[in-house]
């Protein structure tokens, strides 16, 4: 996921907006059937009741004003969870709601049959404008609309009670947090990456910078690859997704042959540049699809934010702790961090400098080290955790997290 598709999973006006466009199509094509149906003296239908234009005027106008309201009920509830979440478990946990597709469908669900409303009724017309026309067919439409989006806010009501719940976001969390372990560990049996330190060749390099300021969000390795080997060359990651850059910070370098003309180098740098700018997404926080790091932070903000003097919760604090474990517990069996993304013949060309697991992982225990110690069922969680990970640990890492289990312990006395 890059680019365009990252900002429109997390806008509320993508879907709004297609479903709307799809609700005014719809309207005039519905409108054209039922001028054609007239046309061919098909004035009434066995299944639908005729109407008149004064009828179906006030339908149309009852439709649309109720879906208007609603929709900006609906809007208002979301904006208030929102601000509760941003207060309650942090601010960088927002983007979660915002991503929510069941709440952008509601949004568009309201707002798209209040739009097929609108654009149906200005096609009735009474014997006052001239020529009669109601279009019974696209009035019964918005009928059934209508009942379908009753059934669409009974949803929309019990999916917010549901989502605002602890377990609900925490989940969600967990999910953005395997996802991006899946994204960057690797067990090394993939051809197409490398987990095994790559030596770099020297020679020249040539530095390609940032063309705006904000975090790196994501990064389209297969892009990165495929120019490199077009060009015959490596590049070497100078950022990775979490770092914040500024215009002109270096984000990669690029190996350049010492047989290349001054004319061709500045070609090379040129494209790169282009590249830099296609590849890379830069924005004003960080994202938790390839930045592994802020994905696990999210999961502990929210055991941090429970063990404040104010929240005083220790118990969401536990059970983050064991919600971390399904994407750490197989993380510290097989997982290392993807060093090289290789081409068909297995030549590294991209070089990446994701966090070792241990790193990771160590950041969960310093924050329990740091905020938690006062809560000896925290602690006993953290313990628990440590010592499942210790269990499935390969013989290379047996044995690194023994003395983090054993400062946790001595802080639950």
């Amino acid at each position: 996921m890059h680019g365009l598709s990252l900002r429109v999973r997390e806008s509320f006006w993508f879907l709004p907006a297609l479903f709307g466009i799809g609700a005014v199509a719809l309207a005039e094509l519905i409108v054209l059937l039922d001028r054609v149906l007239i046309a061919h003296g098909a004035t009434q239908l066995w299944f639908i009741d005729a109407l008149s234009a004064s009828g179906g005027r006030s339908i149309l106008t009852t439709i649309g004003t109720a879906m208007l309201t609603v929709a900006g009920t609906s809007f208002s509830i979301t904006i208030s969870v929102l601000a509760t979440t941003s207060s309650t478990y942090g601010p960088r946990l927002v983007r979660n709601f915002m991503a929510d597709r069941a709440n952008q469908f509601v949004l568009a669900a309201f707002t798209s049959t209040f739009l097929y409303a609108i654009v149906v009724l200005r096609s009735v017309h009474t014997a006052v404008d001239g020529q009669a026309f109601v279009p019974v067919i696209a009035i019964h439409v918005a009928v059934l609309l209508s009942i379908a989006d009753v059934a669409i806010l009974v949803f929309f009501i019990h999916h917010i009670a549901s989502s605002t719940q602890i377990t609900s976001l925490q989940r969600q969390v967990q999910t953005d947090l395997e996802d991006a372990v899946r994204e960057v560990y690797r067990d090394g049996t993939d051809s197409d990456v490398r987990v095994d330190p790559v030596e770099l060749a020297d020679g020249a390099w040539v530095l390609v910078g940032a063309h705006e300021d904000g975090y790196l969000q994501s990064v389209r390795w297969e892009r990165l690859r495929e120019w490199a080997t077009s060009h015959d060359t490596v590049i070497d990651m100078t950022a990775m997704p979490g770092d914040y850059v500024i215009c002109n910070d270096p984000i990669f370098r690029i190996a350049v042959s010492a047989a290349l003309s001054a004319k061709d180098r500045a070609a090379l740098v040129c494209d790169a540049s282009a590249l830099a700018r296609a590849a890379s997404m830069i924005g004003t926080a960080r994202t938790p699809y390839q930045d592994v790091g802020f994905a696990l932070q999210q999961l502990v903000e929210i055991a941090v934010r429970g063990l404040a003097s104010g929240t005083n919760d220790p118990y969401t604090a536990v059970s983050a702790l064991d919600l971390a474990a399904t994407a750490l517990v197989p993380l510290w069996r097989s997982g290392q961090p993807i060093t090289a993304y290789c081409d068909g013949s297995r030549t590294p060309r991209v070089i990446s400098h994701w966090p070792e697991a241990q790193t990771l992982i160590g950041t969960v225990f310093d924050g329990v080290q740091t905020y938690g110690t006062e809560h000896p069922i925290v602690v006993a969680a953290a313990v628990r955790l440590a010592e499942r990970l210790e269990a499935a640990a390969p013989t290379a890492r047996r044995g690194a997290l023994l003395e983090t289990i054993a400062n946790l312990r001595s802080a639950r006395g």
